[in-house]
């Protein structure tokens, strides 16, 4: 695995739990967004626009929210 340059984007280190991290990581692989996961250190994502942000957002929110919370966002969502 290669490291990540950090001159092109930030980088941010996200706290998930240990059973969610490797799924976050192989999510935001899926969706093309660059991010390694060490062994028994945070996940580390490469931000590179305010939509990979909000894509990291996303997919944390599902794996960490309760689904009470994640079915009032959606019911937020179709409100507007």
């Amino acid at each position: 695995m290669n490291p990540l340059n950090l001159d092109a984007a930030v980088q941010e280190a996200v706290e998930v739990n240990r059973a969610d991290r490797w799924q976050v990581y192989l999510r935001l692989q899926d969706l093309g967004i660059p991010c390694e996961c060490p062994s028994d250190q945070p996940l580390r994502v490469q931000i590179q626009s305010a939509t990979a942000a909000m894509q990291l957002w996303s997919v944390v929110k599902q794996l960490t929210a309760s689904r009470q919370d994640l079915v009032e966002w959606l019911e937020r969502c179709f409100d507007r």
